[in-house]
This record gives C-alpha cells, structure tokens and sequence, in this order.
C-alpha cells in the first residue's frame, strides 16, 4: 500500500524565507504519519520524494510548481514496514521568471533527511 500525501498549503502572512531549507519531520519517530516541512525563498519546481534504506523511491509527496514561502506535507505512512526511510527535497529553476528553462534539468537545491517508521 502507498502512503497518501496530504498537502498543505503555505500560510498567507507569513514572511517569505530568506533560504532554501527542508527542516526534520515531526514527530521522528513517527507512527504512521508525520510533518515534512519545506521554505522556498521564489516560486520554483518542487519534487518531495521518499525513498526506502535501499535507495526505492517509496512516494512522492510533491512533484509541481509551488509558489515562495513555508510549504508542510503529511506523509502517511499507513502499510510500510518499520524502519528509517529517507525524504529528498529537490528544487529546479521554474522557467522565464527567473531567466531559466525548467526543461533543462538544472537544480537548485537538493536536501536530504532520514526519518524512523515504527509501527
């Protein structure tokens, strides 16, 4: 069974963070879901994904243009096995705003966290 991701939206009057930064989930250790919390600095391309310790993309919880400022996703992790698994925020260029082609591939900033599954 994979996880199902709920999105959560960026809050409105929140300052816009200076920084790329994927923060630790909470809770860790978790059971069966946790937060994953995300600052985008400009609107960009955003791939959230979560890999098994054998390097299996398990999910993806965002893959889509999200606009600048403190994003958070639930991963629920409801019928995965007990264990650390890993999340990767990947972010691109998001094409002529910022003078890129997104098509191109190039990456901006990519972080990766480990978290604890215990069922």
């Amino acid at each position: 069974m994979r996880p199902t991701p709920l999105a959560g939206d960026a809050e409105q009057g929140q300052p816009i963070p200076a920084e790329y930064a994927l923060r630790q989930n909470y809770p860790n250790p978790f059971n069966p879901s946790t937060t994953i919390t995300y600052e985008l600095p400009k609107t960009a391309d955003v791939r959230l994904s979560v890999y098994d310790v054998l390097g299996r993309e398990v999910t993806v919880l965002v893959n889509e243009r999200r606009d600048a400022g403190v994003h958070e996703m639930m991963f629920d992790a409801a019928g995965l096995a007990s264990g650390v698994y890993l999340y990767r925020l990947q972010v691109s260029p998001s094409g002529p705003a910022n003078g890129r082609d997104s098509r191109s591939g190039a990456v901006q900033f990519v972080q990766t966290l480990r978290m604890i599954l215990v069922q």
